[in-house]
């Protein structure tokens, strides 16, 4: 188990030299294959954009919508679950919501590959961090350790952009992270190609004391809006609280079975059914 340890965090015993800078070598951070060329970041656009060269020899899994905001309660998660690669839609059922720890949530939204690696691997180091110092990350360290990962890779062609959120001795908080190492708090955030529908429903509708199920509620509806009207964004609805006590996953639901009011809960934990179909405006304008 020791050797284990050693091997994936190199020299140091804590955290306090990696949010100082050193060199990422000396943290036992995974080094990565870059393409032999002087600038990796164009080499990897010019094979992997889709958006301006549609037979791009490399098409990356992308494409998505995430949102978590805080309330008086907690934070609410919620995501959808489509990958498109290209203008082909790669998955309807991709998890973008990684579970760092009974505490801790983060988000996917740009390379699929790229946050699904980088944020389990944070997991691992949040972990180590807990049998080292006996007691639980707070968010602010956890994004701060991913920000200094994406960081040490900027201009190699990462493609993140991740909210960790979370519950510690301060409370419910949420910091979005990116490839380029920026790392900033918020209240409200909303990644992907669909943020902009997800934010029209969001900014109506948001305020900090909301009550668990209206908050809920709002997650919910948001991602509908942008699963409806993004193409890049659909499938399923993957909604979470996070609370004092931890975070609850509310179920996993089908954009169209709200749209048409099929949907009803599985479980007990899930989140209840809307009270109408979230189409039902549309379709009866549409008739009229």
């Amino acid at each position: 188990m020791n050797s284990f340890v050693n091997q994936l965090n190199g020299a140091t015993s804590s955290l306090d030299d990696m949010f100082e800078g050193n060199s990422i070598e000396k943290h036992g951070i995974p080094t990565l294959d870059l393409p032999n060329t002087a600038d990796p970041t164009g080499f990897l656009r010019t094979y992997t954009d889709d958006q301006q060269d549609p037979s791009c020899r490399i098409k990356i899994n992308h494409g998505t919508t995430t949102l978590a905001f805080k309330f008086k309660g907690g934070v609410i998660v919620a995501v959808d679950s489509r990958a498109t690669a290209g203008s082909y839609v790669a998955s309807g059922t991709v998890k973008k919501v990684i579970e760092i720890n009974p505490y801790l949530l983060g988000t996917m939204a740009g390379g699929a590959a790229d946050c699904q690696y980088w944020e389990t691997y944070l997991g691992i180091q949040c972990r180590l961090h807990e049998l080292r110092n006996k007691e639980r990350i707070s968010v602010a360290a956890a994004s701060k350790y991913l920000s200094n990962i994406t960081y040490s890779y900027k201009g190699k062609g990462l493609s993140m952009g991740t909210m960790i959120c979370g519950w510690d001795k301060g409370g419910p908080a949420i910091w979005y992270v990116d490839s380029d190492g920026s790392r900033t708090s918020g209240n409200v955030f909303s990644v992907g190609s669909g943020s902009t529908f997800a934010y029209g429903v969001l900014d109506q509708g948001y305020k900090y004391d909301l009550s668990d199920d209206e908050a809920l509620e709002l997650g919910r509806r948001s991602i509908y809006a942008a699963g409806h009207r993004d193409a890049y964004s659909g499938n399923t609805i993957n909604l979470y609280i996070v609370k004092e006590s931890g975070w609850t996953h509310k179920g996993t639901i089908d954009i169209s079975e709200l749209h048409y009011g099929d949907w009803t809960p599985k479980s007990e934990t899930e989140f209840r059914a809307p009270t109408e179909p979230y189409g039902y405006d549309i379709r009866n304008a549409a008739a009229a």
